[in-house]
């Protein structure tokens, strides 16, 4: 009998040596399964196959009805038949990256299956030995003593108890029946390579749209795929729209699809045979608590306030159903739901079994993404001009709102602010329309609060606040408290877990408190009371309220809810000039559009689209674009964020990776090493003064008990080990995360703890085991990551997702642990990358924890490296005019100029420059307000305008570049020039024949503001950008000039903060030297060129394979170009 190709495994406690796998199943050759469950043989369903002349499998008669659904392979050792449908597949792979058994019970969600009966074992159901649980994706096996009995049980609980029915077998020795997502060999073989080239081709596109289609038309055949569907009618979104109709046109059919997605969904995901406990709440209202044992609630995507039915239809007592919200979900602590019911009409308590848990589909927030469509395309007063033309992506001319400013920043009860989140408040200030990036740990929600404060004291009336989660918006609800505000907080009133920080902040409780209205007191009162009201009274409570509610509101100076919320009736008639958008990258387009529809005449998004997105469940909407953000389609709309640059969470070494990785090196560390370590904490850090490691674990991945998502018990059992080493330590639990991609994992990893070990149970309880996505936004002291995915055919599906990985790195303040394969792992670009980064730190470690030594593994190197990720491209964008629109080494946007020359390329968005005379000098420049900005011009040419020096007095500017007139006054424009250029302002004359120079902002895009030399128009040049690899060795490179002696003509100074090298001043006697302190890490490399020296190389000689090429002297006649591409 065939046998599995086996992948490496990590032995453990509780896994199996992989030695111990091939020595099972080198002789499960005959082989009896170990029963304690009568066996049942369902009668089996017979398929009819229509006929086609393109397929002769098909069209044969003689075809059996146990033919794979698929692919038509009908060997009777090779197919199984899904109890779920009645359905037969096989165990062959074909295309796909799992067999087509596998793949139809993961995507139609069915759970058992039956073997065919002229097959080795016979006609058996695989079920549990121990409990006769029949869920394939938890049955695995144990082999006997005897050599011709291998032993079903489930992973739990039978598998992982001590004692068993029969102490002949170990089930530490337990393995999945399921590896690599196919049935086991020896229990269902794969078909042969003849029999698998003569059968039915089937694509893995073809087997989604076809169990889709099963889903409505459980006959269908694969050739009712031809048929047009309406799935094809999608249009994807654009980067412009003509008018908020086509806008309309455009988004409202992908929300409605996601609306009958979201749907449909809710309706299969109901749960049978569910056992309730009955419970009583504080205020009256009966309480539902269960489990929801066949889902996982990644799947659910359930909620707090989320609408639940139970219903029961048992025969011991009489039918009833009801209705609730959810009140709280499973944790750490218990597994169970919690429902507080509506209605309680005829309930029996006392009937605890067999109920019916069905999930109420809310179409609430797409109704309200619908009519926020609608009243932005047929309300003229919905937005204004400005932002209706700005977000439709028209062509317009800049608009600066004429506001007097302060002269200080900061916000009263809020830290300080630092340079980055001071230029952030006030250039939004004066904006119609602007974006905010806040990479991990940058002080996001303060200076969101602070912009929220300033906005208030301009006096412009109420600032509407907005978050797409709950819990975003409380923590913004917290700070912006902090600062003296007159604040409310608007939500659901069936959400109960509310921060206690800002409970009385919301609606309701202000409501419940106000003194103004002192009869709807008394009828509230009497509601608590009585659990209800007359119908008069009722109708005198609600009006009484709204009034109420009205008044608080009119009142407010600030009102905080989240996106769907401000759709809400509560927000009718009422006008918001000024909207901040917090978290905005983690909302889709016509969901943002709700609070901007009231009114909006300036707005500010706050987010960062290198972290989670929003939240698409269907696969059509998504690849129609609908989970591409205002926030990014803003920036290739030239809307150039606002990056915020400083990090106070993590320590130095942790933040260096996603630095450069994410944000092109530019995150400067806001904290210190000897601040973020614990010297006291002896934890085997594989380099005592770096507070990370990846410790290699090669056990294989399992499928979850649901069937769609995966766990990793090597993982678990090393995770609990740094856990429980951690807690020795006197680490609180609360300051440790467990990270993990996957809700199988979270669901293992939580018990596993609990019941492996060592230290109390309540130890384990309380440290907070997590996806990615819930702990967007936190932190903790030390997180653990359990990357889960192991396999040799399988990928590794949204780990791959850069976006994740950025989220998942950046949690930890003083220490991060990575648990993950790295030969599957390294497959990948940016994992080689990560992996690259631990080695080369001697951070990649094996072996057990008290033992850690560095690995020799040499990793897998992906088929293409990795690039600095800046923006995903728009659903029908020409990948290279994405590519063309970003710029150099930046997160921004290079905005590309008409004066770019034909020589360039659309697709070329590096600088050429030539015909250029000389280039006087270069200037310095520093991140901080207040720091001396010019240049110095040949012959003592003075600094810059006072107006221009204005602008440079902005963060980051990464240099500047003077282009000299030639002698006899008039200029040779270069023929191509970095984009972003404009005729826009003329920032003054300045004497002599030298002209000034243009500045250019480093990571955010080329500043379009050139400086002019009176009568002679736009000078058009500009420094080039440095990437992160462009700051090697700065320090040493910067010594060498001390060969170019004093000169009159210029002089310059380089940044070499990054590596500790002293700062270098290059001038003359009497110019003046300008100094930058604080220099950003993208400050460049020095690029000083002097028409004394006949040939100097320009650019950045430390490159490695930069085209760097050589100014000559025009006496020479020698053409002058400048080349550099980093």
């Amino acid at each position: 009998m065939p046998t599995n190709n086996n992948h490496e495994t990590l032995g453990s406690a509780h896994v199996p040596d992989e030695s111990l796998v091939h020595e099972a199943e080198a002789r499960l050759g005959q082989l009896s399964l170990v029963s304690d469950s009568p066996e049942s043989t369902p009668v089996d369903s017979h398929l009819e196959v229509d006929s086609d002349e393109d397929q002769a499998e098909e069209s044969d008669p003689k075809l059996p009805h146990y033919a794979c659904q698929y692919c038509n392979i009908h060997t009777p050792a090779s197919v199984v038949k899904c109890l779920g449908c009645h359905k037969w597949f096989c165990n062959a792979r074909g295309s796909s990256p799992g067999s087509h058994i596998v793949n139809h019970l993961v995507t139609s969600r069915h759970k058992e299956v039956m073997l065919h009966p002229d097959s080795t074992l016979g006609e058996t159901i695989l079920e549990c030995y121990n409990c006769g649980c029949r869920n394939i994706f938890l049955l695995g096996f144990i082999p006997a003593k005897s050599d011709t009995v291998v032993v079903l049980l489930c992973r739990q609980p039978c598998a992982s108890m001590t004692t068993n029915k029969d102490m002949t077998w170990d089930v530490s020795q337990w393995l999945p029946l399921i590896r690599d997502r196919c049935l086991l060999p020896w229990l269902v073989t794969v078909p042969s390579e003849q029999e698998q080239l003569h059968a039915r081709q089937i694509t893995t596109d073809q087997i989604h749209r076809l169990e889709s289609l099963w889903k409505e038309k459980p006959t269908a055949k694969l050739n009712d795929l031809e048929k047009p569907t309406e799935d094809e009618a999608l249009q994807p979104i654009s980067v412009r729209y003509d008018d908020a109709f086509q806008y309309q046109n455009v988004f409202g059919p992908l929300v409605q699809r996601e609306a009958e997605y979201n749907r449909k969904l809710r309706e299969t995901q109901t749960q049978d045979d569910v056992t309730v406990r009955w419970d009583m709440g504080l205020n009256g209202k009966r309480l539902a608590w269960f489990v929801l044992p066949k889902i996982e609630l990644g799947e659910a995507r359930l909620a707090v306030g989320d609408l639940l039915r139970l219903c029961y239809r048992g025969e011991l007592f009489p039918h009833w159903t009801g209705e609730g919200n959810v009140i709280k979900l499973p944790n750490n602590l218990s597994d169970e739901v919690c429902v507080e019911l509506r209605n309680t009409d005829k309930l029996n308590t006392d009937c605890a079994h067999n109920y019916t848990v069905e999930f109420v589909w809310n179409p609430t927030s797409f109704n309200r993404m619908q009519s926020a469509l609608k009243e932005f395309a047929l309300n003229e007063m919905a937005i204004s001009g400005h932002l209706y033309h700005r977000l439709l992506g028209h062509e317009v001319e800049p608009l600066e709102l004429k506001h007097v400013l302060p002269q200080f920043f900061s916000a009263p009860g809020l830290p300080e602010l630092n340079h980055s989140q001071v230029y952030a408040v006030k250039s939004v200030l004066n904006q119609p329309l602007s974006l905010i990036q806040g990479p991990p740990g940058t002080g996001k929600t303060v200076t969101s609060a602070t912009i929220i404060y300033q906005l208030v004291k301009l006096k412009l009336g109420q600032v509407l606040v907005c978050a797409p989660s709950n819990v975003a918006v409380d923590q913004l609800t917290e700070k912006v408290n902090r600062t003296g505000l007159k604040i409310v907080r608007v939500m659901a009133e069936a959400r109960e877990e509310v921060d206690p920080r800002v409970r009385h902040l919301c609606l309701n409780d202000q409501v419940a408190n106000h003194s103004g209205f002192p009869e709807l007191q008394k009828l509230i009162r009497l509601r608590e009371e009585l659990g209800e009201l007359s119908v008069r009274d009722e109708s005198r409570y609600r009006s009484l309220r709204r009034a109420c509610e009205r008044e608080i509101l009119d009142h407010a100076d600030v009102i905080l809810a989240t996106c769907v919320g401000a759709g809400h009736r509560r927000f009718k008639g009422m006008r918001f000039r000024a909207v901040l958008i917090d978290e905005s990258t983690q909302a889709t387009e016509p969901e943002l559009l709700i609070p901007l529809v009231h009114g909006a005449r300036q707005v500010v998004l706050v987010g960062d689209h290198q972290q989670l997105g929003p939240v698409i469940m269907c696969k059509q909407t998504a690849k129609a674009g609908l989970d591409f953000t205002l926030f990014e389609r803003l920036m290739y709309l030239h809307r150039k964020p606002h990056r915020l640059q400083v990090q106070y969470r993590m320590h130095p070494c942790l933040s260096e990776f996603p630095s450069n990785m994410f944000y092109e090196g530019s995150l400067q560390n806001g904290v210190t090493a000897p601040e973020r370590m614990r010297p006291d904490l002896r934890f085997p850090w594989p380099n005592p003064v770096l507070p990370m490691a990846f410790m290699i674990n090669l056990g294989q991945e399992e499928i979850s008990p649901s069937g769609t998502s995966y766990l990793n018990r090597t993982e678990a059992t090393t995770c609990e080990k740094v856990v429980t080493r951690l807690l020795k330590l006197g680490v609180d639990p609360q300051h440790i995360g467990v990270i993990t991609p996957y809700e199988g994992q979270r669901s293992y990893m939580v018990n596993y703890m609990q019941f492996s070990g060592s230290l109390r149970k309540d130890l384990y309880k309380e440290i907070e085991v997590a996806s990615v996505d819930a702990f967007q936004g936190r932190e903790k002291d030390y997180i653990i990551l359990s990357c889960v995915r192991s396999n040799e055919h399988q990928g590794i599906g949204f780990l791959n997702d850069p976006r994740r990985l950025n989220v998942a790195l950046t949690r930890a303040k003083y220490g991060l642990i990575v648990l993950g394969n790295p030969k599957v792992l390294s497959r990948h670009s940016i994992w080689y990358d990560f992996l690259t980064h631990f080695k080369d730190h001697h951070c990649l470690v094996e072996g057990p924890l008290d033992n850690l030594k560095v690995s020799m593994i040499q990793l897998s190197r992906p088929r293409r490296r990795a690039r600095p990720r800046r923006l995903r491209t728009i659903p029908g964008m020409d990948p290279r005019e994405a590519e063309a629109r970003l710029q150099p080494g930046g997160g921004g946007l290079e905005l590309m100029s008409p004066h770019l020359s034909s020589s360039t390329g659309l697709g070329d968005p590096w600088l050429w420059q030539d015909s250029v005379a000389s280039i006087d000098a270069y200037a310095s420049q520093s991140t901080f307000f207040g720091a001396s900005q010019g240049m110095l011009g040949g012959g003592g040419m003075m600094p810059f305008s006072q107006e221009l020096g204005q602008l440079a007095a902005g963060p980051s500017m990464v240099g500047k570049i003077g282009d000299r007139g030639k002698s006899d006054g008039t200029r040779m424009p270069p023929s191509g020039v970095p984009g972003g250029l404009s005729n826009s302002r003329a920032p003054g004359s300045h004497t002599g024949k030298d002209s000034a120079a243009l500045f250019n902002p480093s990571f955010y895009g080329l500043y379009d503001e050139p400086l002019t030399q009176a009568g002679m128009g736009s000078q058009y040049s500009a420094g080039i950008l440095l990437s992160q690899s462009d700051r090697i060795q700065v320090a040493d490179w910067l010594q060498q000039q001390d060969k170019y002696p004093a000169h009159a003509s210029g002089a310059g100074l380089a940044n070499t903060t990054m590596y500790g090298g002293a700062t270098q001043r290059i001038g003359n006697d009497g110019a003046n030297n300008i100094r930058g302190d604080s220099l950003s890490s993208h400050d460049g490399i020095l690029r000083y060129l002097d028409e004394a020296y006949k040939a100097q190389p320009l650019g950045n000689p430390l490159v490695t394979g930069a085209n760097t090429k050589r100014f000559t002297h025009p006496s020479e006649g020698a053409t002058q170009q400048r080349f550099t591409k980093f």
